[in-house]
């Protein structure tokens, strides 16, 4: 949560007006500074992530030390009229929104009060002869507020093209513009016959945001290749290379990637931070037992974690998230990725690197010579970097790694059909966390959905649904571009390997054998787990349902 104050004096008073307005009590606060000082995140962030206060809260309390009135634009979102009284240009450098006006008085919020005090004069110049009050509110507020200036891309597209300068570079700077503010994780650049369409992946879910005509593709594709220091004059061949795009002070990685298609070479473009956001292990969505049986394993001073998944189901942020918790300055941490997403202090990250004979292979057995005590294998792909992480296991270090399978299960027999032995891998398992991702049901238009009873009725009984239970869904708004949905979360399923696990893996058993023991000693399953969340409110069935299932059910929406 930003809140536009890092003052250490702010941050005490926020804590004091919640204590004083009995919002937390002195033991929640002790405790939020306890896990603050341990997990290198703010007090606000931790009362913000248990749900001890809400952002309305935050705002009220932020906006006393700023010693002016708290407008909440999450719940009183603002027209496109309104935020059109004030030019763009202003609005967006001074972070502004207009609420309302009379012949006297009008009424302006932004998250930095203090600064537009200092400033009064610009927008004075658009109110004169008026009296000017400043409200507070919350910058993630302000930014979906702002996003009403933005015309559609396609629309910029034609702009771009008629003004006749600067066509390649001026989209390329759109495009990358609004991907960071809609916090993209991939642009895709797809030829067609006439078109080229661009689109965003957003929480897991691809986009179309505009589309421009072909004959402009060849420089907007040339420049992405000079950025990415890939050969312009190769076009049968798939090149990779990487971007740093720099945005206001802030650096990001991006890689690239380009695939010769029939209609032209295709650009798919991964957005990476260039420094990882202070993840706790409740933030990406593990429930408190989770938490507990993970920080159980990470206490043991040898062993492996196996964090599995297909691609883009949150494994890197999973590992990172528990490094995070891990790292302090009486152990020595070494990472070995390809590539290396999230750079973090204190942390020794090696990138895998083929054309010096870097692997993961080659690179594992070199940190294993530098006297780690944590060892993070970005993925074990093969059996001989399986056999050496095996290894490092065995002889006293705590290994974490990424796994390719289908379920915490399953990552069993495919250790064993890569060559692994039934006893070092008895011997080496701590854990197996299992994981995908879902939208999140977007918080400021979440509404009750009545429209699915009868189906659920109808199609789920017994273990997995109660006779009483309410479903959720997001109405659309502004703040989630109409879609109801807004950020992801993660659904886990772990596997403790305890002794009666450990003497099954020796026999060498299937995945059932192993998951009908795991959930006899109460392991749950992904679908287990994200019923918990679609309780909550957190996502909807239609999300649980499009990543996990139970084994005796099918969708019931293909059914309709």
């Amino acid at each position: 949560m930003k809140t536009n104050n890092d003052n250490s004096e702010g941050e005490l008073f926020i804590e004091d007006v919640l204590l004083r307005d009995k919002h937390i009590t002195p033991i929640e606060l002790k405790k939020a500074k306890e896990f603050s000082n341990k997990n290198n995140i703010s007090v606000i962030e931790y009362l913000l992530m248990k749900g001890i206060i809400n952002n309305n809260t935050l705002g009220e309390s932020i906006a006393l030390w700023f010693d002016v009135p708290y407008f909440n634009l999450g719940s009183k979102p603002v027209t496109s009229e309104q935020v059109l009284e004030i030019p763009e240009e202003i609005a967006k450098k001074h972070r502004v929104i207009f609420i309302k006006g009379n012949d006297k008085t009008v009424i302006i919020t932004t998250d930095n009060p203090k600064e537009l005090k200092k400033n009064a004069s610009v927008l004075k110049q658009f109110f004169t002869k008026k009296i000017i009050e400043l409200n507070y509110s919350l910058p993630e507020d302000i930014d979906t507020a702002l996003k009403q200036y933005k015309r559609s891309l396609k629309a910029r597209f034609i702009e771009i093209i008629n003004s006749g300068r600067g066509i390649a570079p001026e989209i390329i700077e759109e495009i990358f513009n609004d991907a960071l503010q809609y916090s993209s994780s991939d642009i895709h650049f797809e030829p067609q016959e006439n078109e080229v369409v661009v689109r965003f992946r957003i929480d897991g879910i691809l986009r179309e945001v505009g589309r421009f005509s072909k004959k402009y593709y060849e420089n907007i594709l040339n420049r992405i290749k000079v950025q990415a220091y890939l050969r312009t004059d190769e076009h049968f061949s798939a090149q990779d290379g990487a971007i740093r795009y720099v945005k206001n002070g802030e650096t990001i990685n991006m890689r690239v990637s380009i695939l010769p298609t029939l209609d032209g070479e295709k650009i798919a473009i991964r957005i990476l931070s260039e420094n990882i956001r202070s993840f706790s292990l409740s933030d990406i969505g593990l429930s408190s037992d989770h938490q507990a049986m993970i920080m159980e394993a990470s206490k043991k001073p040898f062993g492996m974690i196996v964090v599995t998944g297909p691609t883009g189901s949150g494994k890197t942020t999973t590992v990172y998230s528990i490094l995070k918790v891990l790292n302090n300055s009486e152990v020595n941490i070494t990472t070995i990725e390809d590539p290396v997403e999230y750079k973090i202090p204190g942390i020794n990250q090696v990138q895998v690197n083929p054309l010096t004979n870097l692997t993961f292979a080659k690179g594992l057995q070199s940190i294993v010579r530098q006297d780690p005590n944590i060892i993070l294998v970005g993925e074990v792909r093969d059996e001989e970097t399986a056999q050496i992480a095996i290894g490092a296991a065995l002889t006293g270090h705590l290994l974490l790694s990424t796994f390719h399978s289908n379920d915490a299960a399953t990552a069993i027999p495919r250790f064993i059909d890569l060559g692994i032995s039934p006893f070092l891998l008895a011997s080496t398992l701590e854990l197996i966390v299992a994981q995908r991702l879902v939208q999140k049901i977007c918080d400021k238009c979440r509404v009750v959905d009545e429209s699915k009873e009868n189906d659920i009725k109808k199609f789920f009984t017994g273990e997995y649904m109660d006779k009483g239970m309410i479903l959720y869904k997001g109405a659309g708004c502004k703040s989630c571009d109409n879609t109801g949905y807004h950020g992801r979360t993660a659904l886990f399923e772990i596997i403790h390997i305890t002794p009666e696990i450990h003497d099954l893996v020796l026999k060498n058993p299937s995945a059932k054998q192993i998951w009908d023991l795991a959930k006899s000693q109460g392991s749950k399953s992904l679908f287990q787990d994200g019923l918990e969340k679609v309780k909550a409110g957190i996502t909807t069935l239609e999300e649980l349902l499009r990543v996990a299932s139970p084994i005796h059910a099918q969708n019931i929406y293909e059914k309709k």
